[in-house]
């Protein structure tokens, strides 16, 4: 019975058990009241002289309560089990977030090499593009003063 409670007690505490775990859990409880009333008949027997608990009483007690034990003891390792599971699904989970975590830093890391390129491509090109603004403003300007000159020229003679 104490079994069930701390059962029921894991179960609202550690919601994740499984249907297939919490069933055999279940099982193995039920086993053990079984075993539990089983150990109470026999400690109620007295088959000795004068209503009294004989030897072979004791030892057949002893012998449910050794059962009981080896039950107790199936059903905590299962809790252990259970426990060790939980552990390795959290920490599974832990590395997940870690390996995105870090594939989104890679990721983060080809955008601004990626970024500093197009930087780079877009200097060269307003680079390229002043040039040809002053080579245009000093054609320009070459043009008029040698239309400046000509005319000049013209006039004068």
């Amino acid at each position: 019975m104490i079994f069930g409670l701390v059962l029921l007690f894991l179960n609202l505490l550690s919601p994740q058990f499984t249907e297939a775990g919490q069933a055999k859990l279940e099982k193995m409880v039920q086993d053990r009241d079984a075993l539990t009333q089983q150990w109470k008949e026999s400690e109620s027997k007295k088959s000795g002289i004068f209503g009294n608990r004989t030897k072979k009483d004791m030892i057949e007690t002893n012998e449910w309560l050794e059962r009981i034990i080896a039950k107790d003891n199936l059903i905590m390792d299962e809790l252990r089990m259970i426990g060790d599971i939980e552990t390795t699904t959290a920490t599974q989970t832990g590395e997940d977030y870690k390996a995105i975590a870090f594939k989104q830093e890679k990721d983060v890391q080809a955008l601004k090499r990626a970024v500093a390129e197009r930087d780079k491509s877009l200097d060269k090109m307003l680079s390229s593009r002043r040039t040809f603004e002053w080579t245009t403003t000093i054609f320009f300007l070459s043009t008029l003063g040698l239309g400046y000159w000509i005319y000049r020229s013209k006039k004068m003679s």
